[in-house]
């Protein structure tokens, strides 16, 4: 199971994170980055998935510095203060944060990757463009296309369902054809958050598509 521990970024903010190691061999790590509603137990059950195929795996609480210990329901309500609290995040700080788990996982994982969900998608995408990584994994990025001028230093996958309600299947194409060297999958007849279980949008046939991907992409990248 994937536990509660405390990091400490650069600037000596303490934020919560999950965190998920392996049982067995390291092949690497990965950090995965919240979608509006914060650090949901989405992303620790995500954590221990991911540590179930050999990554270690850390999910930060990227809103606690606005407020600590901060999720939301997945309703118009939580919607709203997610998108409220969204509003808060600054890049610098954002990427200490990133960056201060990455700095976690290394000594025991070696290769570390990002990834990250809708807001966390965008993120995690930014994160790829201005810190060292050793791979990206991108699940429905929402604001993506406000940052077309971003690339990826390491190799990177990003996945888009053709029914996602935040961004038109052109926009999704759009994305695509801007990032030739991305490895791109989109689903047929999924939407927004198809990968999360706990939303009514969870498509389980495109999630376990994504997920076979994603840790066969990782390995490839990381020689595992």
């Amino acid at each position: 199971m994937a536990e509660r521990v405390t990091v400490t970024a650069s600037d000596g903010h303490g934020f919560d994170a999950w965190r998920s190691d392996p049982a067995g061999e390291v092949r690497g790590g990965i950090v995965f980055l919240q979608a509006i509603y914060g650090l949901t137990t989405h992303l620790g059950d995500v954590c221990d998935r991911f540590a179930g195929d050999g990554y270690a795996a850390m999910a930060p609480a990227l809103y606690d510095r606005t407020e600590p210990n901060t999720v939301f329901d997945y309703d118009q309500d939580g919607l709203q203060g997610g998108m409220a609290f969204r509003e808060n995040l600054a890049e610098e700080t954002v990427l200490l944060d990133v960056a201060a788990c990455a700095d976690a996982l290394r000594p025991s994982a070696g290769k570390v990757a990002i990834a990250g969900f809708c807001t966390g998608g965008t993120w995690a995408w930014v994160s790829a463009s201005a810190l060292d990584f050793d791979a990206a994994v991108i699940f429905y990025g929402t604001d993506i296309p406000d940052y077309l001028d971003r690339h990826a230093r390491c190799p990177a996958m990003m996945h888009y369902g053709d029914r996602d309600h935040i961004l038109s299947i052109e926009t999704v194409r759009h994305i695509e054809a801007n990032y030739p060297e991305v490895e791109f999958h989109v689903y047929p007849g999924a939407g927004h958050a198809f990968f999360n279980p706990e939303q009514a949008s969870y498509n389980a046939a495109a999630a376990q598509s994504a997920y076979e991907r994603s840790i066969a992409f990782l390995d490839r990248q990381f020689g595992a």
